[in-house]
């Protein structure tokens, strides 16, 4: 076993050490490797902010049987805006750059977007509060002010996309 690893890892240096003969390889594989990552992350957070949009869908259930009816319409407008933050996420293009591209991010460019997408991941959880929050108001006086808090929990998300999107942009206008 130990001699396959070897093996393996011995082939992986000499592979290693062809690329760094070739001019802008080993950049386009860490550029491919952005992208690749860049897909990962924003699958894991559609796929989070997907099971916290069937709560809500749940939630919507449970206020028509029980009667309150008056809160499903402002229920659903923040499940239209999670919805919508969903498919944004899932369709808008992936990567950081790849090697004939015209938008180039730098490094601290590549920074600012990984903030973003970790209060993207973060936001998921204060989504999962919010809507903790709506469900244990549901029959009580507290019940619109927790699904406006959902509301604005969602907007806020859709702004950090927006403004991590921003940056991406932002590295185009300035490599013109």
């Amino acid at each position: 076993m130990s001699d396959l690893f070897n093996r393996v890892t011995e082939e992986s240096d000499i592979f290693k050490k062809i690329l760094s003969k070739v001019p802008g390889f080993s950049g386009y594989f860490e550029r491919q490797n952005r992208r690749a990552a860049d897909q990962l992350v924003r699958q894991t957070v559609a796929a989070r902010f997907e099971e916290q949009w069937k709560r809500l869908s749940s939630l919507q259930r449970d206020l028509i049987s029980q009667g309150e009816i008056q809160y499903v319409d402002d229920l659903e407008g923040a499940a239209v805006k999670i919805r919508q933050f969903i498919d944004r996420i899932k369709t808008a293009s992936y990567g950081y750059a790849g090697l004939f591209d015209s938008i180039k991010i730098n490094q601290e460019e590549l920074a600012k977007i990984y903030e973003y997408d970790l209060a993207l991941l973060n936001s998921v959880d204060e989504l999962a509060k919010a809507i903790d929050l709506v469900e244990t108001s549901i029959g009580s006086e507290g019940l619109p002010a927790a699904i406006r808090n959902v509301t604005g929990v969602a907007q806020q998300a859709v702004e950090a996309f927006n403004r991590r999107s921003e940056v991406i942009l932002g590295s185009q206008e300035s490599s013109q």
